[in-house]
């Protein structure tokens, strides 16, 4: 027989519900269902009526069974069923509870910190089992367990919600990030591009200017000269005709 997977719950003895030639050795042949109470001699004894701590631990299967429902499979075309034990546990089996998620802990590697689903679900199943524990000494406090165990699911869920929705918001942003990066990065090649036409625009006008600087200096530099020798031209001229001037004159007056 193989059962279904180990879990941190304690469970009862498997049982057998149904086997597959037990239903085909019904379809073949009738069932004869036990007679009750008299109708003639040779009846069956009568049965006796349930003790109260029978009625007690019926009550708080029933209990159990709506908390932690019994765990069900099917193995060669047989059901087996496995409700939770109703046996209290002890100060020993509590220990041994204690190392056995330490253990489990250990051998599937939880985290320690942080979100870790291995951890989420040996712990789960060490809360079912004290729900079970204490539902055994007393099932109102086992129902008020299992309430705040619902609300804390629906925390852990709400809170499990509100990461995912965190984690794809950040890789939208980073996304986006990344597109305006490169962005960006081809804004500022195109930029640099700019950069290095404008400063070879620059060079080509500085070496414009001081040329056309240097043709005006030599320009003005020629008609300095020019004006220059022209000045002496008159000069010498001037000096030539105020001599014949008094040449022509200064014999006239002997």
């Amino acid at each position: 027989m193989i059962q279904a997977g180990t879990s941190l719950i304690k469970y009862e003895t498997p049982k057998l519900i149904s086997k597959a030639t037990d239903r085909k050795g019904q379809r073949s042949k009738g069932v004869v269902s036990p007679r009750r109470g008299g109708g003639g001699g040779g009846g069956g004894p009568l049965e006796s009526m349930p003790t109260a701590s029978t009625a007690q631990r019926q009550q708080t299967e029933e209990i159990l069974n709506a908390l932690l429902p019994p765990r069900e499979w099917s193995e060669e075309g047989s059901l087996w069923v496995q409700p939770v034990s109703c046996t209290p546990a002890t100060r020993t089996e509590v220990t041994t509870l204690k190392e056995a998620l330490d253990t489990r802990l250990q051998q599937r590697q939880a985290r320690e910190t942080g979100i870790c689903p291995v951890r989420r679900e040996l712990y789960k199943q060490i809360f079912d089992e004290l729900i079970r524990q204490v539902t055994v000494e007393c099932a109102e406090r086992g129902v008020l367990l299992l309430r705040v165990r619902d609300e804390i699911s629906m925390t852990l869920a709400a809170y499990q919600t509100l990461y995912e929705s965190s984690v794809a918001f950040g890789m939208r942003k980073a996304l986006q990030a990344e597109q305006g990066k490169a962005d960006m990065a081809k804004k500022i090649l195109d930029l640099e591009d700019q950069r290095k036409k404008l400063e070879q625009q620059l060079l080509e006008a500085k070496a414009k200017y001081e040329a056309l600087e240097k043709r005006e200096a030599e320009r003005r530099v020629a008609e300095s000269a020019k004006h220059t020798e022209e000045v002496t031209v008159l000069k010498r001229t001037n000096q030539q005709l105020k001599t014949q001037l008094e040449g022509i004159i200064s014999p006239g007056k002997k």
